[in-house]
């Protein structure tokens, strides 16, 4: 009897400890706590599952070209070419598993492989919607191979309903004359509106970002891309942090932890990675002797200006603006620099109040702009007239004589200064020249540092400005579009009114054939 009680209050004991695991378990599950390996596009933080910033465009990436018509196979395969995170073997079957997992639009399901399992819904921040994980599903029942979708969604895994919060699905129509039009919605808060809404937005300042996108991107890509992207130090203290794992493997092979044939593989897995890294230094202490600087970026958008102004036509023929771009290469820009776009409801309208863009896009760009090295567009009263003045931070006077003594090998370039009466946020100036324009304003002293509490009453600021009848210096138009003017020599004295000089000029577009500077 004693025994048969002694067995029952054990077995009592273990439901209820079984019962309190679950609750537990269930409880850890929907804040956050998921007991398994943090798949790619998250990592694990405080125990939580939280989204892991340096992988989640490549899960987003594999979504959407398989929304796309991608196969498993097709995927794989460009991944393996492209050696994304250094992969060369990535398999049909990875990319089938992530396509399958729930945790991508925020769900997770514990005991999948059980008889019963349960499903928790919105426990982790989704990476897609989950209106592109159900299509993507649907999408398994066509033949990927064959099937290629013909509608581009702009702004697709972008925008969040403002209601809810989870990402929008879109959708589109096609009227009988061929035009495709499309929506943005949400299925639980019925929230739908026209593509439209983001583009009038959008649109105010995309030209910027076109400009960007081609000076420093295009022109300048070595630099940058090599600076900022991926610096010197972070190359090198991740060749130092594969090193330490080298020096770990070999511990753990010495201390039987690896066989030999285990220990070989994770040792060429290894090396391979530094090999890789040391490359990308190499090909950076290359870089950084093209001897391009962060001034030949605001350069050459000041050529740039001049150009549009000065020679227009030429401008407008090799210049390529959003309206030139394709559908599918506005979609990559926007996937390119944009984090995300956040949206609000003023009564049933669905307006955009922020456009967020990704870090690896605004910490060099803002570094630029803190530096002086690279301008901005802002709003300025000209008379009676709204414009847009494009203006840029504080220089050192050395290094702005010597920007405009580079610009004036090119147009005549003039040079005035303003007053600027901070209460009242205006400017005064003589600038009574006829059909002239503003190329640049720049403070004259750092402000932000000599003022930061705004208590100062008046500001002096630099204006660059070209007048109508100004001529192109250069003999062949094609100089001002693909070379920019060297730096000035030491014996070179810098002075307000033009002087003419004779320096060289070095080439814009990078070539690896070529990177020998032209007189």
């Amino acid at each position: 009897m004693i025994s048969r009680l002694l067995m029952s209050v054990s077995q009592n004991e273990i439901e209820r400890t079984s019962e309190r695991t679950k609750v537990g378990l269930a409880g850890a599950i929907k804040s956050g706590h998921i007991p398994h390996v943090a798949p790619l596009g998250y990592k694990h933080e405080d125990k939580k599952l939280v989204i892991d910033y340096s992988t989640k465009d490549i899960v987003v990436r594999i979504f959407d070209l398989y929304y796309n018509g991608y196969s498993y196979q097709k995927i794989s395969n460009l991944f393996n070419e492209e050696k994304v995170l250094e992969k060369d073997n990535w398999r049909d079957s990875t990319i089938q598993t992530i396509l399958e997992n729930e945790i991508y639009k925020g769900d997770f399901i514990h005991g999948k492989r059980t008889k019963h399992p349960t499903y928790y819904e919105d426990v982790v921040d989704p990476i897609i919607s989950k209106e592109m994980w159900s299509d993507c599903q649907v999408q398994k029942k066509k033949n990927s191979r064959s099937y290629q979708r013909t509608l581009i969604y702009l702004y697709l895994q972008k925008l969040k309903c403002p209601k809810c919060n989870r990402i929008l699905g879109g959708k589109a129509t096609t009227k009988k004359n061929g035009n495709s039009y499309f929506y943005y919605y949400c299925n639980d808060c019925k929230i739908e509106f026209k593509e439209k809404v983001i583009n009038d937005y959008f649109n105010q300042f995309i030209s910027e970002l076109v400009e960007y996108d081609s000076v420093v991107n295009q022109f300048f890509l070595p630099m940058i891309k090599q600076k900022f992207d991926e610096p010197k130090e972070q190359l090198e203290k991740e060749i130092k942090e594969q090193n330490n794992k080298l020096e770990r493997i070999k511990k753990a092979y010495i201390n039987g932890v690896f066989e030999l044939k285990e220990y070989n593989e994770e040792k060429k897995i290894v090396e391979k990675a530094i090999e890789e890294l040391q490359n990308k230094l190499e090909t950076t202490d290359c870089t950084e002797e093209l001897n391009f600087t962060p001034k030949d970026i605001l350069l050459k958008r000041d050529i740039d200006f001049i150009n549009k102004v000065k020679l227009d036509k030429e401008y407008q023929t090799r210049t390529k603006t959003w309206k030139d771009y394709t559908r599918q290469e506005q979609a990559d820009l926007i996937m390119k620099y944009v984090d995300n776009i956040e949206l609000a409801l003023v009564g049933n309208e669905v307006v955009v109040t922020q456009i967020n863009f990704r870090d690896s896009i605004c910490k060099p760009c803002q570094e630029l702009y803190d530096n002086g090295y690279i301008d901005t567009t802002k709003p300025m009263i000209l008379g009676n007239v709204l414009g847009n003045v494009r203006f840029s931070n504080y220089l050192p006077e050395e290094e702005v004589g010597e920007i405009i003594m580079r610009l004036r090998q090119y147009y005549d370039v003039h040079y005035t200064e303003a007053t600027y009466y901070v209460d009242k946020q205006m400017f005064y100036f003589n600038f009574a020249e006829d059909n002239s324009a503003i190329v640049r304003v720049f403070p004259l002293e750092d402000y932000y540092k000599l003022d930061p509490d705004n208590k100062m009453e008046t500001y002096k600021f630099g204006i660059l400005y070209i007048n109508e009848e100004d001529k192109f210096q250069m003999q062949e138009i094609d100089t001002a579009f693909d070379y920019i003017p060297e730096e000035t020599n030491d014996s070179v004295i810098y002075m307000k009114e033009p002087k003419p000089i004779s320096v060289g000029v070095k080439p814009v577009k990078f070539c690896e054939e070529n990177t020998q500077e032209t007189n």
